[in-house]
């Protein structure tokens, strides 16, 4: 088993940036990619952004390219994520996930944090 535990998460003006983290522990040797989702009210969840455990193959949803970024601090076990000039519509509960392939599917994870709240205010 492979639990995630995320952190980071916060109210923050629009511009504003946060940084979100998602500690691994367990057999993380099982995995083989980490990702972000996020989740606004009344919306379905949707991709953020993917990457691999070794860090060859790294993918962003449009919305947030240039913007946002992942990466990994091995030392730790911990994907994160960097974002950027928020805007209101980055406004959602934020989930990390675990598995074998990076995808943006989310039924490829097998693994998932309890979420985080990010909030960007106006």
């Amino acid at each position: 088993q492979v639990q995630l535990e995320e952190s980071g998460g916060g109210l923050v003006q629009a511009g504003g940036s946060l940084r979100l983290s998602c500690a691994a522990s367990g057999r993380t040797s099982s995995l083989s990619a980490m990702a972000w989702f996020r989740q606004a009210p009344g919306k379905e969840r949707e991709f953020v952004a993917t990457r691999r455990w070794d860090g060859g193959y790294t993918v962003l949803a449009d919305s947030v390219k240039g913007r946002f970024a992942i990466s990994r601090d091995r030392t730790t076990n911990t994907v994160v994520l960097q974002m950027n000039n928020l805007k209101l519509d980055d406004t959602a509960v934020y989930y990390c996930a675990a598995g074998i392939v990076a995808t943006r599917t989310s039924d490829d994870y097998n693994y998932w944090g309890q979420g985080t709240q990010v909030t960007v205010s106006s």
